[in-house]
């Protein structure tokens, strides 16, 4: 009887991960599944006029950086009345005792975490959004599809393609001569420092959001493996809401030990 040793075990389980992550797709066409396009719709117009807002809210004298980070997070509320109807539709349907979460302890405490580096992530963001515009803070924002691509490498042991290498090169070129031409794109009234911390935090924040994205697929496949449940539509707005509450909490309880004397880091110009 042969006996496995830690070394040979450890890639096994890391297969497991990797098949569990993709083994969960939804079966359904993209155009039979609303919920799904309603979720890309809502993330293609974030993505598109997040950045405008906020760069207008520091063009117009804004200079919050912390509130600015709160309200990226500040709609996960919204989510608590569709996982109420999720909720009593499954306990329509179930003939025994209905779960009022899917979620597990560990799953949670791993949300939670990933909420905490949100808010960081957040933080940076806003920070290089108020000195960068919004062209090259978004040319440098796309380079965390090469920082994800990595990552997912790393923790999922997702291969490159053809594509994707190509889209890292493009984008890495991209952000590459924005630094050689570190600058000539300055807004008026940010100083050459305050330009490069823009630029430096911008890229801080795309690839701590690079990290994220792995390490949330992670998580997913780790509960399908630990407790065989289905990663549900449910249990991703779930984690989402804990997400979207941890990074919120962050962002508000952190500028009080920043400036306890006050409110001054939510007080809006």
């Amino acid at each position: 009887m042969e006996v496995e040793t830690a070394a040979q075990t450890q890639p096994r389980e890391q297969q497991q991960l990797t098949s569990a992550a993709g083994a969960d797709v939804a079966a359904k066409p993209l155009h039979r599944n609303p919920r799904l396009v309603l979720s890309f719709f809502l993330m293609v117009v974030g993505w598109a006029c997040g950045p405008l807002l906020l760069r207008d809210y520091f063009v117009h004298g804004g200079n919050r950086k912390w509130l600015s980070s709160l309200l990226q997070t500040a709609g996960w509320p919204i989510l608590i009345a569709p996982l109420i109807a999720s909720y009593f539709s499954r306990r329509r349907r179930s003939t025994t005792t209905t779960p009022v979460f899917l979620m597990s302890i560990r799953l949670l405490a791993a949300c939670v975490v990933v909420g905490l580096t949100t808010g960081l992530d957040n933080f940076l963001y806003a920070y290089g959004m108020a000195s960068l515009p919004v062209s090259t803070s978004s040319i440098l924002m796309a380079t965390q599809l090469a920082f994800t691509a990595g990552f997912a490498l790393l923790l999922v042991r997702q291969r490159f393609t053809a594509f994707s290498v190509n889209a890292v090169l493009l984008l890495s070129i991209g952000a590459a001569m924005l630094g050689v031409n570190g600058g000539g794109d300055r807004p008026a009234g940010v100083t050459r420092t305050e330009y490069y911390m823009g630029f430096g935090m911008t890229l801080a924040a795309a690839a701590l959001y690079g990290l994220i994205v792995p390490v949330m697929e992670l998580s997913q496949a780790a509960h399908l493996v630990r407790t065989g449940s289905a990663v549900t539509y449910t249990l991703v707005m779930e984690m989402q809401l804990v997400i979207g509450s941890s990074a919120t909490g962050k962002s508000t309880i952190t500028p009080w030990f920043a400036d306890p004397r006050s409110q001054a880091p939510f007080r809006c110009h």
